[in-house]
């Protein structure tokens, strides 16, 4: 295909950006191409062009691939059909609502969100070049089940993202461990020759007004803790009190279950025994789109780390699993009891209450590290307060995004304690509630959300 008889035009690269070109690093075929860094180094511009002009040269299949995708608008469909209109290469594709394909060359781009379309990216056969956007959001998980897809021989995975926390799994996975046949770029606003003046008048305010929140946005470190994380005080301690280990399943102790249930999104499943003084929350699961039968075989056939199935005490649902369902006529909490299961309704609690409530269990908590680090850790930490961009303040209502299910249902097994656990033992998490009403005022600054699908 000659690119030089249409009306493509000439095209200018920063200088890091090369590296999206190269053919080896240390000697071998490269398999990944990773950008990383803060805003305005021009990532997914740069990755989305040279996508673009690869693909008018060659047949490519081309996977666009994030964490969560709803719908294509959460896609880069929109940011690869700039570049198309931008390099003059609208006479080569056609762009459609689903997808991207370049007739003259067989080139064709799909968009897939990883986390809950396990099955579907499993299928997916040929990919020449995986592009994971927004990829500080995929879990370990996640990438155990994309990594071995992408199989084709010479095929990449190509991936960009703006840092969070330096224990993501990105992160370790390629900035702090990469591997031999990775090329990794870090890229500021400083590689990027296009950077536009009223940026950088932004950037500077910030600079002057709050230097570690510039160095994250701009420079692209990462962050201590995530910006406005509910629960970063409370996790640091887990972390510094070796809280956060191997804990052992008990096989002569019940485990205790709390749901956060969801119709059309993800729904949540803590594993909690009770030992001595010690919450133990030894296991984690969580799926989407998927009927109560799903579940139900999952919980049946749960094994605890020494291989023993689990004995289930109470099983918490949140209030809305009264509700009759549309294709049962049965509400969820009948339809548990209809399984076997004790079950048990989380009382009402305020929004407030309900997060004060989920505090005060952190220090009697203990996390298997194996088992929750990857969904239930990962969620907590993520877990935060929306910003309000007029006032730069936090909100009074953490963001609904995809930690929300965890950090909710670890929220009722927190407000469950007050109503005392199937063990007989009351945790009088009421009564802690009362002494900490003195923080309402200051809590209610930040704000806080009791939801169980939404």
């Amino acid at each position: 295909m000659d690119l030089t008889a249409s009306n493509a035009k000439v095209v200018e690269w920063p200088e890091k950006l090369q590296c999206l070109f190269w053919p080896q690093v240390n000697g071998l075929p490269v398999r990944y191409r990773v950008l990383y860094g803060g805003r305005g180094g021009a990532k997914s511009w740069g990755i989305a062009r040279a996508l673009v002009i690869l693909a008018a040269k060659r047949p490519l299949r081309i996977l666009c691939a994030r964490e969560f995708q709803n719908s294509i608008r959460d896609s880069v469909h929109k940011v690869l059909s700039d570049q198309i209109d931008l390099l003059g290469l609208t006479g080569f594709y056609q762009i459609e609502q689903a997808r991207i394909f370049c007739p003259s060359t067989g080139s064709e781009f799909s968009f897939e969100g990883i986390r809950n379309n396990v099955t579907k990216i499993k299928s997916y056969e040929g990919v020449d070049i995986c592009w994971v956007e927004e990829a500080n959001k995929v879990t370990k998980s996640s990438w155990e089940v994309l990594i071995p897809t992408i199989r084709k021989e010479n095929s990449e995975i190509w991936a960009s993202f703006n840092p969070e926390l330096e224990s993501d799994d990105t992160y370790v996975r390629f900035v702090l461990q990469p591997p031999k046949n990775a090329i990794v770029q870090k890229i500021s606003w400083r590689d990027n020759p296009w950077f536009p003046q009223v940026l950088k008048q932004e950037m500077l305010d910030l600079k002057a007004r709050d230097r570690d929140t510039y160095l994250h946005v701009w420079e692209g470190e990462c962050r201590k803790s995530l910006e406005g994380a509910v629960y970063a005080e409370e996790l640091r301690d887990c972390a510094e009190e070796g809280r956060i280990t191997a804990v052992q399943h008990h096989a002569s102790s019940v485990v205790n279950l709390y749901l956060d249930l969801g119709r059309s999104d993800s729904t949540s499943i803590i594993f909690e025994q009770y030992v001595g003084m010690q919450r133990r929350i030894i296991d984690f699961y969580e799926n989407r789109l998927k009927g109560l039968d799903h579940y139900i075989h999952i919980l049946r056939s749960r094994r605890g780390s020494t291989g023993e199935l689990y004995d289930y005490g109470t099983c918490w649902l949140p209030h809305d699993a009264r509700a009759k369902t549309l294709g049962s006529k049965k509400s969820i909490e009948e339809q548990m009891r209809e399984a076997g299961f004790t079950v048990r309704i989380v009382p009402k609690l305020s929004k407030i209450d309900g997060i004060i409530a989920a505090r005060s269990i952190f220090p009697t908590c203990w996390f298997d590290a194996s088992r929750c680090e990857k969904g239930l850790l990962h969620a907590l930490r993520h877990y935060h307060y929306a910003e309000n961009p007029t006032t730069e303040t936090l909100s009074n209502e953490p963001v609904h995004d995809w930690s929300s299910h965890a950090a909710d249902a670890f929220r009722y097994m927190a407000i469950a304690s007050s109503d005392g656990g199937s063990d007989g033992r009351t945790r009088k998490v009421a009564g802690a509630l009362k002494k900490q009403s003195g923080l309402l005022g200051a809590i209610q600054g930040l704000g806080e959300s009791l939801g169980w699908m939404g």
